[in-house]
């Protein structure tokens, strides 16, 4: 007795027709020939060794050994179906629940997210700002955004911006110490980030410039900004982070050059997720608000990347 199953084309290709009791209505069904479904059922009872069909002028009826293969076939193909229903099936499909970092939340994300509330707002929000891994297996999380390589693994990554990084202060520290241009730096308090592609000392190596200890290191974006915005001194800040603020006048640029870094922002969620009708609507919302973000032409900034102006 074979083991081995037939090719599963030839047997769903029979259990259309058995459910039809056509060849032709299957036919039409799948989009193909009805020779075609007469070819691969011809084949499947030659696998089988038996006659599934007794063919008739403009029916098919099934043998005995056919209802036998019908009846099993409809099982299998009608828990294969559950299993797809289920990975695309949103089990809160009012309530959208979003992952992020604590600074991209706390500067961009909830600034913003009033206007998406108001075009959606038969959708429940929930933010979770952290720095853990998003974990889709264990949680109802439905998207995360993050900040890295994008190569992030069993997750379809989708670029939502590309980052710059560029030295900002409060006016009033500018004032203070006189910092209005590059050089100036040198008798600044530099602020940075653990983060390795926020070092001052490969930034001002970049851009040309002697290269100077910071003063003052913070474990997170947000914690940096915070600094430069209390009169703490000069702090290497992402652009996506510090625009808002540049743009209210509580911070100011030094000097007109930004660098690129090896990492930028992705929107991430399993490839499945993307079909779901809520994240499909938050998707374009946000894609809308970074290309409106991400107009660098508008800043007059010469960007630098691994040294060289581009």
């Amino acid at each position: 007795m074979k083991d081995r199953l037939p090719p599963l084309q030839g047997l769903y290709y029979f259990y259309t027709a058995a459910k039809f009791g056509s060849f032709k209505r299957a036919a039409d069904e799948l989009f193909v020939s009805a020779a075609a479904i007469s070819q691969q059922i011809r084949q499947l009872e030659e696998s089988l060794g038996a006659d599934l069909f007794i063919r008739q002028h403009r029916k098919v009826v099934l043998t005995m050994e056919g209802e036998v293969l019908f009846e099993q076939a409809m099982r299998g193909f009608e828990h294969l179906q559950q299993g797809v229903r289920q990975i695309n099936q949103d089990p809160n499909p009012n309530q959208l629940s979003i992952s992020t970092l604590p600074s991209f939340a706390q500067h961009w994300l909830v600034p913003k997210i009033g206007d998406f509330r108001n075009q959606h707002p038969d959708l429940e929000l929930m933010i979770e700002p952290t720095s853990q891994l998003a974990d889709f297996q264990n949680s109802s999380l439905d998207l995360c955004i993050r900040y890295g390589p994008g190569n992030y693994p069993n997750l379809n990554a989708e670029l939502l911006f590309e980052e710059l990084l560029y030295p900002v202060c409060h006016p009033i520290y500018q004032e203070q110490h006189g910092i209005y241009d590059l050089s100036d730096l040198t008798g600044a308090d530099l602020i940075e980030d653990y983060w390795r592609d926020l070092d001052w000392g490969i930034w001002l190596n970049n851009a040309g410039h002697s290269t100077s200890k910071p003063t003052l290191k913070y474990n997170g974006s947000h914690f940096v900004l915070e600094g430069a915005l209390s009169v703490q001194g000069v702090a290497l800040a992402k652009h996506t982070l510090a625009k808002r603020y540049i743009d209210e006048g509580k911070l100011v640029r030094i000097g007109n050059l930004a660098q690129t870094t090896d990492y930028n922002y992705y929107l991430c969620a399993p490839r499945a997720y993307f079909k779901r009708d809520k994240i499909k609507r938050f998707s374009e919302w946000i894609f809308e608000q970074a290309k409106q973000h991400q107009d660098f032409d508008e800043l007059g900034l010469e960007i630098i990347d691994s040294g060289s102006p581009r």
